[in-house]
């Protein structure tokens, strides 16, 4: 390239990146607040608050805001259409703002893992999680990053009253920890990559080998 018309390249104005969407899910109500399902609200909210972000607007049927993450602009929601329609609230904010995939962070509980765990993976299946799965479909993608967080599992089979109970004081402990770590990790996915975030802060269960 020559002199001239790197001058010229450097001095074009550059096309503003598309804002991350950062969405966390559970279901909305009061009787839903605090239970195992709804982690997502409760770990996005200590993101909201980490970077003085108000999600209190009522769009895209969610809850959503608006502010800057490691100098991106962000938006977080909290969608409203209850968990295992998910899909359809962050389909509509998607297309609105033209965000891709890529640039879609969702936050959601994970039964597999041990309560207060985390772990962070750049794409894949919904792994039996309806609300993955109802974002997997409206988006037509499954290549959008997780935070699956660890809520632990039921003795038995009875998995949908098990995710609507509340924690005991232990796993809150647990999941307070996290949820000090979660702007943390949401800022270092923006700012350092997916794989930085993976690398640092997946962890295992105690009984992983």
């Amino acid at each position: 390239m020559k002199i001239y018309q790197l001058a010229r390249f450097l001095s074009e104005p550059k096309k503003p990146q598309k804002p991350y969407l950062i969405a966390g899910l559970g279901n909305p109500g009061r009787k839903y607040v605090d239970t195992r399902h709804n982690v997502g609200f409760e770990m996005l909210d200590s993101v909201a608050a980490a970077f003085g972000i108000k999600v209190s607007k009522v769009k895209f049927r969610a809850l959503i805001g608006y502010g800057t993450i490691g100098g991106e602009d962000v938006i977080l929601a909290k969608p409203q259409t209850y968990m295992n329609v998910s899909g359809e609230s962050i389909r509509d904010i998607a297309e609105y703002y033209k965000i891709p995939a890529e640039r879609i962070i969702i936050i959601s509980d994970d039964i597999s893992l041990d309560t207060g765990r985390v772990r962070i993976r750049q794409k894949g299946s919904a792994g039996g999680h309806n609300g993955l799965k109802s974002i997997i479909y409206q988006l037509n993608s499954d290549e959008f990053p997780r935070i699956r967080v660890g809520i632990g599992s039921p003795e038995g089979d009875g998995l949908v009253g098990y995710v609507l109970e509340r924690f005991s004081k232990d796993e809150i402990r647990a999941l307070t920890e996290l949820a000090i770590a979660m702007p943390t990790i949401v800022e270092t996915i923006i700012t350092k990559g997916i794989a930085e975030a993976m690398n640092r802060y997946n962890s295992k269960n105690r009984n992983d080998s």
